[in-house]
Formats: structure tokens, C-alpha cells, sequence
């Protein structure tokens, strides 16, 4: 009898093992636990950069050029096949393999002021396929730099205990990588072999996707991955670089995607996180909901409300907080202007030129920092230093409270919005609160993209595929708010060294004397760098360029065509705009003029 009784419970244990084995994982774990797929994905994560590696110690500066191009290319070809999982898991990394051929500065303090020269696939591509010598020496250490890197970073990986909703966030940052950068030669500024790399990274995304394959309660979920996925690479790969519609691409491709990401996680039962730039269940490019708009204000700040934001407007138009009543944020912010002032520098109190241009304020929000040179850490630190200066508001912190204080209707708005009342950073926060609100995506182009309107002509979708193409706007200007705020993370504004010249003359330029960036660090690779600036409601906010040297966005243009300062013949050392022609006829510069007359938002009726 006894033997039976442990016959049976082997029995029944086995039975039980068998069970589990088989049985499918439960919505629970795969919501809320460890991903059960992380084995299948890091697997997945080794061959591709396995392969990239295997590839990358084929080249060999005694190769024949030949050689070491093909080489590179396969190379390349694993590296974006790898790139989705490395943005998400290992996102230093991914920056520093796909740096651009641009020294990278890096100041902590006075004395701790680093000056990088990148070691990347990029900076690779340009010493092959590039028309300048390159010694051996300097091609040698890109080679072994990257030889090297891959097995480190593969040693090194973090691909343990991520749960669904990271994998997911993954597919969606690609997915809005490849068209904000992706498909824009961002990265492949020499071949321009952006499609072709798009379509390994939509690979991996199938990849993924299928590994999941078990989880969906709805199995069409599936088959609208592979089918989603299948139809992009197939529209890659029907046009070269200079033809492929954009257009088309993010509003029949992207969007839907996006859509799909919320299907799946709403099926896998998946709360993507709010705590990063962009809101995770956005579905549209272009939606006014694209951005996390709590992650662009200072931590722990009140929600914002249309009473905060009426409040902030009062106190924006107020020239009673400026030392002598003459100047409201308002006088150089004019909102008739996009929030510019017509002016080639701004005015001070006294009405002598400043130093700089007005910057426009719409869409400012969706920048990480403030001022042409970057001194403003946010909108709230730019309140300061407007306040502070002695050509503008030229009052302290403590006499703005004051006044607002002895405000009657400022005091009674404030209790009531603020718990603490009036202080300092209360005012200040109003104020940003409004400019943050300066951001509606309801242009002409907008409405287009959400599915609003059918309203783009020929030409203006035309300059929009010139502008994230062969003209290479977007890769300094980035879609949705064309700014330089770097996608996907939009953690990191850009700024670029164009050789601006102080005069409009393209036959005698003069180089502009603004040293930008330089200081208060005096770092000579830092000259003249500013703020890559959005071209949104960009119609009305001439004149152009930090000095406001240029009346006419065809002077602009033109400026960019013929290669900034360099172009003109120049010198302007560590300048980040190609100095080489963009080729771009007559037909396609009035084509993206139109395209950026149709970035007017709504209130100011241009163009709409």
C-alpha cells in the first residue's frame, strides 16, 4: 500500500511539472513581473551584436579600401539590427557608437573640461566613403575603439529583469526614432543609406514582437505586427533616399504604429511609463499630446490649469515688475510676432540693440535649455536672469514678490492657486506655466498629420520631404516641434557652429564676432555654438539667426545651400554644418518655404 501511495505522488508531482511546463504565462505575470521573454530577447541581443562584431574585426587598416567598405556595411547592417535594444538597455553606449563626427565637449567645472573626438560608426563611414585622406593612424583607432567596444558591450549587458513594459517602451522609442532620425540621414550623412538601415531596425521590431507571440489574448494582434511592419519595409525599400515620401511614411505608417503599441499594451494588460518626455499613449507624431508636458516642468511643480495659465499671461504682460515700469515680458515677446519683436537684436530698457536676437517663446517648452548660449537650465531659471539684468527687468527676485504681494487680485489669485501664496518661485512658475502652454500643434501641417484636414498642396508636401531629406533639415531640426531637442529621449538640445556672418552679403561676408557657447568657459571648441532653435510659426518671426542678420527665409536658405560660413569661404573652425552645397534648385527652396509657412499655429491665421 505504501508503495502505491509514493508511485501515486511521484505520479501526480510529474503530472504537475508537465502542466507548468506547458502552461501558458499568465496576464498577470507578463503585466506586472519579470518578462518571461527576457532569455529570447537577450539572445536575440547577443547574435546581433555578435554579428556586428564579427564583422567589425574583419577591417583592417592594411585591407584594401574595397575591403573595409564591404566589411563596414555588414557591420553596420547588425548594428541597426541591434540598435532598438541598445537604445532602450544601454543607452550610453548607443550614443557613443552612433556619435557624429563632431568633437563632443564635456564641462563639469573650470577645471574639469573634457574635449571628446567621437570613435563611432559614423565618424567610421566618412574615413571609407569619404573623398579626404585619412591617416591610417587616426582609422586605426576608430577600428580598434569599436573591435573592442561590441564584446564590452555584450559582457556588459543589463537584459535581466526587465518586465513587458520595458520591452514595449523599446519598440515604441524605435518606432518614433526612425522617423524623427531615422529616415532623415541623421546618421548616415555620408551614404545616406538612412532607408535601408530604417528597414533593419524594423526587423528586429518584428522579431520582438513575434516573441510575444504566446502572450496576446488577441491573436490578430500578431498577424497586425507582421503585417504593420512588413508593409514599411516594403515602402522603404521602393524609393532612394531624395524621393522617399516622408509624408506618407509617418501618417500611414508611424501613427498607425503607434497605435498598435497602445492595442498591444492594453491586451497585454501593460501601464507604459508616464515618467519620461514623451506621453506613452500618445498616437500621433503630431498630437498636442505627443509630449509629456509635466516632464518639461521643474519637479514636483503645481499641475498646469487654465487659472495658472490666465494668471501667468497678467504677470507675462505686467510691466510693473520691472524696476522702472517700462518693460513687460511683453515688450520683446510680442505675441502678434510668434512672441519675437521684429527686431535684428533686442531692445533693452534703455532701447539700445542687446546682444541677441528675440527668441521666439512657442514651443519653447520643449526645449532642456534656455538663451542662445544654453545659460538657462528652464524656463523658470530664464525668468531669473531676465529679472536680474540690468538692461532688462533689472529688479531682485525679493521686489517682484513684493509688488505682486501689494497686488490686491494678484494676492487673492495666488492664494487660491498657490498653497503658499505669493513668493518668488510661485511668480516665476505662473509665468513659465504660460509659456509652456505656448505650444497648441494646430498649424495647417498639424491638422494634416492628425487626419483633420486634406488641406497640404503638392508643393508643401514636397517641401516637407525636402526638409527631412535631401535638404538634411531635420537632422538639427527634429520633428514633431523642429527643434533641436534630440529625439527619442528628448533629454538634450543641440547646438550647432554655422559660421553666421554679421552682414547679408553672400559675395563679402564678414564672420559674425558673437563667440556664443565660449563662454564663461572659454573653450575654444565652443566658439560660436548656439541654440539649434524651432522653424515652427517661423513666417512671422524674422529676421533670422542669433544676430538677426537675415530679413527673408530665402536668405536663410540660401545661406544653408550654399554651405554657412565655410560655403562662403570663411574660416570657421569646428563648424557643424557641411560646408558642401545642398544642391538645392530654386522649385525645391520655394517648396520648403511653403512647407514652413504651413508650421503657423492657429491664432495667428497665417497659413491656415
Amino acid at each position: 500500500m505504501h508503495i502505491h501511495r509514493v508511485f501515486f505522488n511521484v505520479f501526480i508531482l510529474f503530472f504537475l511539472v508537465l502542466s507548468c511546463k506547458n502552461k501558458t504565462v499568465s496576464k498577470e505575470v507578463v503585466a506586472n513581473g519579470v518578462s518571461p521573454y527576457n532569455e529570447a530577447i537577450r539572445q536575440y541581443y547577443f547574435k546581433t551584436l555578435d554579428s556586428a562584431a564579427f564583422y567589425m574585426q574583419q577591417l583592417d587598416t592594411l585591407n584594401p579600401l574595397s575591403k573595409n567598405r564591404t566589411a563596414f556595411l555588414n557591420s553596420r547592417k547588425w548594428y541597426k539590427r541591434v540598435e532598438p535594444l541598445l537604445m532602450a538597455y544601454d543607452y550610453q553606449n548607443y550614443l557613443s557608437m552612433n556619435a557624429p563626427n563632431l568633437l563632443k565637449v564635456e564641462i563639469d567645472d573650470y577645471q574639469d573640461i573634457k574635449v571628446v573626438k567621437p570613435k563611432s560608426y559614423q565618424v567610421l563611414e566618412e574615413m571609407l566613403f569619404g573623398e579626404d585622406d585619412v591617416k591610417h593612424e587616426e582609422m586605426h583607432r576608430v577600428i580598434n575603439y569599436l573591435q573592442v567596444r561590441i564584446p564590452y558591450i555584450r559582457r556588459n549587458h543589463i537584459i535581466y529583469r526587465q518586465t513587458n513594459r520595458h520591452h514595449l517602451k523599446m519598440v515604441r522609442d524605435a518606432i518614433v526614432n526612425i522617423a524623427t532620425k531615422g529616415i532623415t540621414g541623421f546618421d548616415s550623412p555620408m551614404l545616406s543609406n538612412s532607408l535601408e538601415e530604417a528597414v533593419q531596425n524594423y526587423i528586429t521590431l518584428k522579431q520582438v514582437m513575434d516573441i510575444f507571440k504566446d502572450a496576446y489574448t488577441d491573436k490578430s494582434i500578431r498577424s497586425d505586427w507582421v503585417a504593420a511592419i512588413d508593409a514599411s519595409i516594403r515602402f522603404l525599400l521602393a524609393s532612394d533616399f531624395d524621393s522617399f515620401d516622408r509624408y506618407i511614411f509617418i501618417k500611414d505608417h508611424t501613427n498607425k504604429q503607434l497605435k498598435l503599441v497602445n492595442r498591444t499594451a492594453k491586451d497585454l494588460n501593460i501601464k507604459l511609463n508616464t515618467s519620461r518626455a514623451l506621453n506613452p499613449t500618445s498616437e500621433n507624431l503630431f498630437a498636442k499630446d505627443f509630449f509629456n508636458l509635466k516632464m518639461f516642468s521643474l519637479p514636483g511643480s503645481p499641475p498646469i490649469t487654465e487659472e495658472r495659465v490666465s494668471l501667468g499671461q497678467t504677470l507675462f504682460n505686467d510691466k510693473a515688475l520691472s524696476k522702472d515700469g517700462l518693460m513687460s515680458c511683453a515688450t520683446c515677446h510680442i505675441k502678434a510676432k510668434a512672441f519675437t519683436d521684429g527686431y535684428p537684436k533686442a531692445l533693452g530698457n534703455d532701447g539700445r540693440p542687446l546682444l541677441r536676437n528675440t527668441p521666439t517663446l512657442s514651443y519653447a517648452v520643449y526645449q532642456t535649455t534656455m538663451f542662445y548660449d544654453g545659460r538657462g537650465d528652464g524656463l523658470e531659471a530664464q525668468i531669473v536672469s531676465v529679472a536680474n539684468n540690468e538692461n532688462e527687468f533689472h529688479v531682485d527676485l525679493n521686489t517682484m514678490e513684493e509688488r505682486v504681494k501689494n497686488n490686491t487680485m494678484y494676492q487673492s489669485q495666488f492664494d487660491s492657486l498657490y498653497p503658499d501664496g505669493v513668493t518668488n518661485r510661485n511668480v516665476r512658475h505662473a509665468m513659465a506655466t504660460y509659456i509652456r502652454s505656448l505650444a497648441p500643434f494646430d498649424s495647417k501641417f498639424d491638422k494634416n498629420m492628425q487626419g483633420k484636414e486634406e488641406s497640404l498642396t503638392s508643393k508643401e508636401k514636397l517641401g516637407f520631404n525636402l526638409f527631412m531629406g535631401k535638404a538634411a533639415c531635420a537632422t538639427c531640426h527634429f520633428p514633431p516641434a523642429f527643434n533641436g531637442t534630440v529625439p527619442p529621449k528628448y533629454m538634450e538640445t543641440e547646438f550647432e557652429n554655422l559660421g553666421v556672418p554679421k552682414n547679408a552679403s553672400f559675395e563679402h561676408p564678414i564672420l559674425d564676432g558673437d563667440l556664443g557657447q565660449y563662454f564663461p568657459y572659454k573653450v575654444a571648441e565652443r566658439k560660436s555654438f548656439f541654440k539649434t532653435s524651432t522653424v515652427r510659426n517661423i513666417a512671422l518671426t524674422a529676421p533670422y539667426m542669433h544676430n538677426g542678420v537675415y530679413q527673408t527665409l530665402d536668405e536663410v536658405m540660401n545661406f544653408y545651400n550654399v554651405g554657412g560660413g565655410q560655403g562662403m569661404g570663411l574660416e570657421v573652425p569646428y563648424q557643424t554644418l557641411p560646408p558642401d552645397s545642398l544642391g538645392l534648385t530654386t522649385k525645391e527652396t520655394e517648396a520648403i518655404i511653403a512647407f514652413m509657412n504651413t508650421l503657423t499655429d492657429k491664432a495667428y491665421g497665417t497659413s491656415n
